[in-house]
């Protein structure tokens, strides 16, 4: 009896949540015409070797996951990213007492900049923006290698923040 007086409460609820999802897209903001981007190698101002490299190839991997849009050579993209590895930091985080207080742990920050151009118009959509990425790692002696070991960690968060920064311009 009392579930008999609850459903006409219960339908009306139903039927306005329904419409309020009627409204609702799927779907992205960047017009059709503009879902193309070429991505050429990010020039290294951050003194690093290779970096630049492993960064691009994250970044064309992070837009093609993502999937709105379309990697293209630079003639036929209606887009084009450029990027530039401007600055690099290490932070000392943990030191190991034993080897007289050396550091074995660095925070590892990479800064880039990043520029979109439409290509048909010139018009630039985004000028130079930085765009920083964190991760740490491991010495085990040998900075160097801890460095370069991180690489493939920086790259991808990096390739997340530039390709959220690209999304964000819609």
């Amino acid at each position: 009896m009392q579930m008999s007086r609850l459903a006409p409460l219960f339908l009306a609820t139903a039927l306005l949540a329904a419409a309020g999802c009627a409204t609702y897209k799927f779907g992205s903001a960047v017009p059709e015409e503009l879902r193309t981007i070429a991505v050429p190698v990010f020039e290294n101002a951050s003194g690093y070797p290779e970096i630049d490299a492993v960064v691009t190839q994250y970044v064309l991997r992070e837009f093609q996951r993502e999937g709105t849009f379309k990697i293209r050579s630079l003639d036929n993209a209606s887009l084009k990213l450029l990027g530039k590895l401007v600055k690099t930091e290490t932070q000392s985080l943990n030191y190991d007492r034993n080897y007289g207080s050396r550091t074995s742990e660095y925070r590892y920050t990479l800064v880039a900049e990043i520029t979109l151009v439409e290509r048909g118009t010139g018009k630039l959509l985004i000028d130079a923006m930085p765009v920083k990425a964190n991760t740490t790692f491991l010495t085990h002696g040998d900075m160097l290698t801890g460095m370069q070991d991180a690489y493939p960690r920086i790259a991808k968060e990096l390739a997340r923040a530039i390709t959220d920064a690209v999304l964000a311009q819609w």
